[in-house]
């Protein structure tokens, strides 16, 4: 009897460990603490990308490019103003200066928000941020391998009884729009993570208003789509209904067992 008691005990004990406490002013001074390793990371980052800014922007400048040579236009983006160049290799040096710093940034948020967790929730670290980076490049990559040359396709064969002149600003607003989205739109998996371990959203909910989902889906991939044909949203729309399916498993895993008794029951 005093066994099971002990045993009931020590159960008790490791589901109910004492939350860390700190002060408010403790937590200021670990967010300035974060924030500040944050901006140096991205600095160094910002000056390697600056190296290598032009390499970069090639790169980027390949749809379009492809584009253009397969509708026989002039290979080439303009500019109407001469700081132009300068301040576009100024963003684009600071957003890859970002993403080359990604996985350190992650890090000092997790380090922040680490201390208000429990000893069993801080063993998603590594899969917290080795899927979250590579969730963002897949969906980053799936943008500028996939739907941006699409989507260029489409809006400049639409187009082609006019002439181009695409300026390097707008070209790369629409780049950064479409190939950002997608990289965020992938991390619908990491927002249900956490939905799911706070136990806000349940496997079983998911599933059941899973025509909703694709309706919601389906909105969503309309809006975002550049261009207004049926295909371009079905290619938007389709990854997202993966990641949705891939966001259920990840809620079954992490959603808290107590609860799903009740949910069954219910």
């Amino acid at each position: 009897m005093s066994e099971i008691g002990a045993a009931g005990s020590s159960g008790d004990s490791e589901t109910k460990e004492p939350m860390p406490v700190m002060g408010f002013l403790d937590h200021l001074e670990e967010l300035r603490k974060r924030v500040v390793y944050s901006i140096i990371a991205v600095g160094v980052g910002f000056g390697v990308c600056w190296w290598k800014v032009e390499r970069i922007y090639d790169v980027m400048q390949r749809p379009i490019i492809s584009v253009l040579h397969k509708h026989q236009l002039p290979e080439h983006l303009g500019y109407l103003n001469p700081t132009d160049p300068f301040n576009l290799y100024l963003k684009v040096a600071a957003l890859a200066g970002l993403f080359l710093t990604s996985p350190f940034v992650l890090y000092q948020v997790w380090m922040f928000i680490s201390p208000g967790l429990y000893r069993n929730e801080k063993k998603y670290v590594v899969p917290f941020m080795v899927s979250t980076i590579a969730l963002f490049m897949s969906g980053g990559y799936f943008g500028f391998k996939i739907v941006y040359p699409r989507a260029l396709d489409f809006l400049i064969g639409f187009g082609k009884q006019f002439q181009p002149m695409i300026t390097i600003g707008e070209y790369t607003q629409l780049f950064l729009s479409i190939v950002l989205g997608m990289g965020l739109i992938f991390e619908m998996p990491i927002l249900v993570f956490f939905l799911a371990l706070m136990g806000i959203m349940s496997p079983s909910f998911m599933v059941k208003n899973f025509r909703y989902s694709i309706l919601v889906i389906f909105i969503i991939a309309a809006i975002v789509t550049p261009t207004p044909d049926i295909v371009n949203m079905c290619v938007f729309a389709a990854p997202m209904l993966v990641l949705y399916g891939l966001s259920i498993g990840v809620a079954y895993m992490v959603y808290p067992k107590k609860d799903q008794p009740k949910e069954e029951k219910a």
